[in-house]
C-alpha cells in the first residue's frame, strides 16, 4: 500500500470586522425595505439561523450601498490575498516548514475571479520558490473545502516526496448586492459571513492520514445553488428544498462513497460536517441517524463565524482536531452541481 498523504497543520484566519447578527438584521430591514411584507414574513430566519457573530472584510456601512464589478473585484483581490497571507504564515509555521519548502499550491475560491489569479498574487508576499506548481480551482462553492482538500491530498500522493499547500478564502459578503430583493438575497444576509484557512499536506508528515476521498453529484441540480451573472456582480441562488434534499439524499451517496471505501457510517468515529445552516446541520443529523451532540462542531462554528461558504468545514476540521480525536473522521460537505463531497481522515493509521 502506497504511504498515504497526512495533513500536516492546519489554520484558520477571518478579517478583523465582527459583525453581530442582530445588528445585520437591523441593516436589512432598510436595505429590503422594497418588500416589507416579505421581509417582516423572513426576518424570524436571523433569530433562527444559529448565528450570533460573523467576520466582514467591510463594513456593516458597506452593505447599505450599491457596488459594481470592478469596485468588488478589487476589494476581493487584495483582501483575499491578506486573508490567504496570514492563513498560510500560519499553517507553516505550525508544522516549522519554509515556504520555499513548498512544492504546489492549490487555492480554491468560489466568490470572487480575479486574474493574475490568487496563488499568483499570493507569490509576491511570500517566499515560494518561482517554480512552484499553482492551481487555482473555481465554482466548487461550499463543498470546496472537501474537494479542494481532496484534490491536493492526489497531488500529494502521486508525488510522495513532495509538499502542498492548500488555501481556501471566501470573501461572501463582497457578492451581496443591495439592489437584489429576492427571497435567496434575503436567506443569504443571515448566512454568510468570510473565512480563510490553509492546510499543508505531504506523505511524509506526522498527521492524520487522508485515506479516501469522493463526491456525488446528483441529475438535474443544477438549479439547487449557485451563482447567476448579474450586471453588477453575483445573484445568490439556493433552493429552500436544500435541508430536504439533504435529508432524502445526503445518506445514500454517503453509503456508497464509505462503501467503496470498505467502510460503513459504523466504522466512522467523528463526523465533520459543513454546516450550511442551522436546518441543514438538522437535515445531516437526521439523514446519518447521527446524535445531537455529534455535530456540535459544527453548530459552534456556524454561530460564531456563520456560512463561510468552501472555508467552513477547515473552521470544523481545525475545531475537531483540537480535541484530538482517535479513530475515523468523516468529512462531509455539498455544493453547486448539486454535489457532495466526500473524504476520509484517520488517526493512528
Amino acid at each position: 500500500m502506497s504511504t498515504p498523504p497526512r495533513l500536516a497543520s492546519l489554520a484558520v484566519a477571518v478579517p478583523p470586522l465582527e459583525i453581530r447578527q442582530q445588528d445585520v438584521a437591523a441593516a436589512a430591514g432598510s436595505v429590503f425595505a422594497g418588500r416589507p411584507d416579505t421581509f417582516e414574513r423572513l426576518r424570524p430566519i436571523y433569530a433562527n439561523a444559529g448565528i450570533e457573530t460573523r467576520y466582514s472584510t467591510v463594513p456593516l456601512s458597506w452593505y447599505l450601498q450599491p457596488h459594481g464589478w470592478r469596485e468588488r473585484h478589487d476589494l476581493f483581490a487584495e483582501s483575499a490575498v491578506d486573508l490567504l497571507q496570514r492563513a498560510a504564515t500560519d499553517c507553516l509555521d505550525q508544522a516549522s516548514v519554509e515556504a520555499a519548502r513548498v512544492d504546489g499550491i492549490v487555492v480554491v475560491s468560489t466568490t470572487g475571479m480575479t486574474a493574475p489569479s490568487l496563488d499568483a498574487r499570493l507569490m509576491e508576499h511570500m517566499n515560494f520558490r518561482r517554480d512552484v506548481q499553482r492551481l487555482p480551482v473555481f465554482g466548487l462553492g461550499c463543498a470546496g473545502g472537501v474537494l479542494g482538500l481532496s484534490r491536493t491530498a492526489a497531488l500529494a500522493r502521486a508525488d510522495p516526496g513532495s509538499c502542498w499547500l492548500f488555501l481556501v478564502v471566501e470573501l461572501c459578503g463582497l457578492t451581496f448586492r443591495s439592489g437584489d430583493q429576492s427571497n435567496s438575497n434575503i436567506v443569504a444576509t443571515a448566512l454568510f459571513g468570510d473565512g480563510a484557512a490553509a492546510a499543508l499536506v505531504s506523505c511524509d508528515a506526522q498527521g492524520p492520514a487522508i485515506t479516501a476521498s469522493g463526491e456525488h453529484t446528483w441529475p438535474g441540480s443544477l438549479d439547487v445553488m449557485g451563482w447567476q451573472v448579474e450586471d453588477d456582480g453575483f445573484g445568490v441562488l439556493f433552493s429552500r428544498d436544500i435541508p430536504s434534499l439533504v435529508r432524502g439524499r445526503f445518506r445514500e451517496a454517503a453509503d456508497s462513497f464509505l462503501a467503496a471505501n470498505g467502510h460503513t457510517i459504523d466504522d466512522i468515529d467523528a463526523l465533520v460536517m459543513h454546516p450550511g445552516g442551522a436546518k441543514v446541520i438538522d437535515a445531516l443529523q437526521d439523514a446519518l441517524g447521527a446524535p445531537r451532540d455529534a455535530l456540535d462542531s459544527a453548530r459552534s462554528v456556524l454561530r460564531e463565524y456563520g456560512n463561510m461558504s468552501a472555508a467552513t468545514i477547515l473552521f470544523v476540521l481545525h475545531r475537531v482536531l483540537a480535541g484530538e480525536p482517535r479513530g475515523r473522521l468523516l468529512l462531509g460537505a455539498l455544493g453547486p452541481g448539486f454535489t457532495a463531497g466526500f473524504a476520509i481522515l484517520e488517526q493512528g493509521y
